[in-house]
């Protein structure tokens, strides 16, 4: 391999992402992640490739390829098992009755929406993948319109200041909630009933192997954990892997039997934060380079449109609903759908495992990595004046009830005073 090219490569990754952020201002919406994810796209065969083929060839060899591919595995490896540490299931039983009602709405309405849009998909020939049963196909295009990205959730909410005041920590609830059932049906989506005894037996000493190693971990210090778990990641996924499981699902089995609090929230945030630094733009890179526009645009804008419905009305609706039964203000229940709609990097990551396993084309691909990127480029400027709203009606409530509580026998002036 010229390391040249390579070299190159990285450049582009490294740097077209943080020039646009920059030049154009969109920092005020959106962090860089969301840029990365549309750079990514642009950098890939259906638009660099398109518009400039030489350069495009010279630059993303086979072997840049390879190599970038490489590091976009362990990339998402350690992204999506910090995922998995990061899940806060304590808090989610403590208030179990609202976290289980909200999520399971929020999931469930866009999971039956999209799952009636990967349908309509499947009366055009291209759509569903090579490997898929017409059920599969459409479960999955169900669950990736459903996908709530928690770590993508963390970072907006806090942009918008909302991530430790009660209602962001209570939408993270219901997005841990949500986590855990996406993966689990993602599990089920991957079930191969011609290795079906191989999968059995890697569920059946997953939760052997992870009492022991939770065992070690407590024996160790912090420093000594990092590099454990660092090592159990790629044990997990490549257990996985050969069970006929994705290396993906291992990977967030391994994060999630491991306790945040063992390895320092302060670490964890610095982790994550790196990692989307350095190595995530070259997953959102390789993501690109997957991005297939050999049947109509037309037909891969329409089919995105047609997701991002599903997905969008869909987690609205649900979240309207859990509003309605816990009587929550309505402002705040589409507050609540518009922040967990949030797409970006889990729904990515998801349908990248199910193009890995050609139960979706990569013209779906392509479609769900749009559907993604308007869903998570939405969610800001979409949010944030409905939160003013909500503030503003808040202080209002609040100034309301201090006058309310002023004694009846205070003269006018006073009461006036207090309001």
């Amino acid at each position: 391999m010229k390391i040249e090219a390579f070299l190159l490569a990285m450049v582009l990754i490294l740097a077209a992402p943080f020039l646009l952020w920059r030049l154009l201002g969109l920092e005020r919406f959106f962090p860089i992640v969301v840029v990365q994810i549309v750079s990514g796209i642009l950098l890939g065969p259906g638009v660099l490739g398109r518009a400039f083929p030489g350069y495009y060839a010279a630059v993303f060899t086979p072997e840049a390829v390879g190599a970038l591919g490489g590091i976009a595995s362990w990339a998402v490896m350690i992204f999506v098992a910090l995922a998995g540490i990061e899940l806060d299931m304590h808090a989610a039983w403590n208030d179990r009755r609202e976290s289980f009602i909200t999520a399971g709405l929020a999931l469930g309405t866009p999971l039956l929406c999209g799952s009636v849009a990967g349908a309509c998909l499947l009366a055009f020939d291209g759509w569903i993948g090579a490997d898929a049963s017409a059920p599969q196909f459409v479960l999955g295009v169900g669950m990736a319109c459903a996908v709530t990205a928690l770590p993508i959730l963390v970072l907006l909410m806090e942009r918008l200041g909302i991530l430790h005041a009660p209602l962001g920590q209570r939408i993270l609830r219901y997005a841990s909630v949500d986590d855990v059932v996406i993966w689990a049906v993602l599990a089920l989506i991957l079930v191969d009933w011609s290795r079906l005894a191989a999968q059995a037996c890697f569920l059946l000493a997953f939760p052997l192997a992870a009492f022991a190693f939770r065992g070690l971990m407590r024996r160790f210090g912090e420093d000594d954990r990092w590099f454990a778990v660092l090592v159990w990641i790629p044990v997990c996924a490549v257990a996985a892997d050969v069970a006929g499981l994705h290396f993906m699902v291992g990977a967030f089995l391994a994060g999630a039997v491991v306790d945040a609090g063992w390895l320092g929230r302060t670490r964890l945030d610095a982790m994550r934060h790196d990692v989307l630094l350095a190595f995530m733009p070259v997953f959102f890179l390789s993501t690109g380079l997957r991005t297939h526009w050999s049947m109509s645009g037309r037909a891969v804008l329409l089919a995105t449109a047609a997701l991002l419905l599903a997905s969008v009305g869909g987690k609205l609706i649900g979240a309207r609903l859990a509003a309605k039964v816990l009587r929550w203000p309505v402002l705040e229940g589409r507050i609540v759908g518009w922040l967990l709609q949030t797409k970006a990097l889990i729904m990515i990551i998801f349908a990248s495992v199910l193009l890995d396993r050609a139960i979706i084309s990569a013209a779906t691909f392509t479609a769900l990595l749009l559907m993604a990127v308007a869903s998570t480029m939405l969610t800001v400027p979409v949010v944030a004046p409905l939160l003013a709203r909500l503030r503003h009606a808040e202080r209002s409530h609040a100034c309301r009830a201090t006058v309310a509580s002023v004694p009846a026998e205070l003269p006018d002036r006073r009461a006036r005073r207090y309001a």
